[in-house]
C-alpha cells in the first residue's frame, strides 16, 4: 500500500477539523509550503463562490452598480489583498506567541490559519446562500466556527508538540 493509501480523504480530514481541530491540525503538521499556499487559494475561490449570491442580492436592490463591477471587486481582493493579509495576520500571531509559554512557530501558524479558512469554506458558502431571515444565523455560525477552527489549529501546534 502506498502513503496515500493511509491518509484520509480530504472532505473527511475537514469534517474531522469541526469536532476535534486541535487532533485534525497536528496531522498536518509539517506540510510544505506550496501545499499551504493551495490550501489559501482553494478557501480563497470558496470564499468567492460564496459571496456571489449576496453580490447578485445586491446588485439587484441597487442597480447603480451593475454585478459585474461588484463581482470585480470582489475577486480583486480576493485574489491580491487576501493572501497578503492572511500571510500578514499569520506571521503577527507567530510573533505574538512568543510572548507566551507555547509560541508558535511561523509555518505553524500559517498552517492553523489557512487550514481554518478552507475548513470553514462549506459554512461560508452556507452563509452565502442564505436568505433573511437565515442569513445572519449562518453568518454567525461561519464566524463563530472559523474562530473554533483556527483558535483549536492553534492550540494543536502551539509548543512544539507533536
Amino acid at each position: 500500500m502506498t502513503a496515500l493509501a493511509h491518509r484520509p480523504a480530504l472532505g473527511l480530514r475537514l469534517l474531522h477539523s469541526w469536532v476535534a481541530p486541535h487532533r485534525a491540525i497536528r496531522a498536518l503538521r509539517g506540510m510544505g509550503e506550496p501545499s499551504m499556499l493551495a490550501v489559501l487559494i482553494a478557501a480563497l475561490l470558496l470564499f468567492f463562490v460564496a459571496q456571489v449570491p449576496g453580490h447578485m442580492r445586491a446588485a439587484a436592490a441597487d442597480p447603480s452598480m451593475a454585478l459585474a463591477p461588484r463581482l470585480a471587486g470582489a475577486g480583486l481582493a480576493v485574489v491580491f489583498l487576501m493572501p497578503l493579509m492572511a500571510y500578514g495576520l499569520a506571521q503577527l500571531v507567530a510573533l505574538a506567541s512568543r510572548a507566551t509559554p507555547r509560541p508558535l512557530a511561523p509555518a505553524d501558524s500559517r498552517l492553523a490559519l489557512f487550514w481554518a479558512l478552507l475548513a470553514v469554506a462549506p459554512a461560508m458558502l452556507l452563509a452565502g446562500a442564505a436568505q433573511p431571515p437565515l442569513l445572519t444565523p449562518a453568518r454567525w455560525l461561519a464566524g463563530l466556527g472559523f474562530l473554533w477552527l483556527w483558535l483549536g489549529g492553534i492550540a494543536g501546534l502551539s509548543g512544539g508538540r507533536t
